[in-house]
């Protein structure tokens, strides 16, 4: 059975969109767009130099533009902060008081959770914002800022 050029072309372009469909790698559909641009390349009866040109310039191209596309966009919050994937990031609970080694005993959705202060955050109780979740333990961040000394002096005159 013989196959044209064209047909090669095809089902390498075939090929390389199973093997990402398998994978999960999305670059492989820009390689397998640069593969159907060689077989349309054939079908226009050009030279298979032509076709090799145009499979690569066009596979690397939109494989360039798709590495380009995805680092200028923001990288999303890993998951025990991303609120897209938890739902109970930014959720306020209230703090009675905090232990000496930083943690505390908090309601939360019917039951008594373990909690820890984010690093960096003063141990008062208070209203408080779950910044992120780990296992079983919330890691809160206070909602109330401390006031400086000095605006609260002068705002008791």
């Amino acid at each position: 059975m013989d196959f044209s050029a064209s047909s090669m072309w095809w089902i390498a372009a075939g090929v390389a969109v199973a093997v990402e469909l398998l994978s999960g790698t999305f670059y492989l559909l820009m390689i397998a767009l640069g593969l159907a641009a060689g077989a349309l390349a054939a079908h226009a009866g050009w030279a298979s130099t032509a076709q090799i040109i145009t499979a690569a310039v066009v596979g690397s191209g939109a494989t360039a533009l798709w590495h380009f596309k995805r680092a200028s966009q923001p990288r999303s919050a890993p998951a025990r902060e991303n609120p897209d994937a938890n739902l109970d990031i930014g959720a306020r609970v209230m703090v009675d008081a905090w232990r000496a080694d930083g943690t505390a005993q908090v309601p939360y959705r019917g039951s008594v959770w373990a909690a820890r202060l984010r690093s960096g955050s003063p141990s008062r109780p208070g209203a408080h914002m779950v910044s992120a979740v780990e296992g079983n333990w919330l890691e809160l961040t206070p909602l109330t800022a401390a006031i400086p000394a000095a605006a609260s002096a002068s705002n008791s005159h």
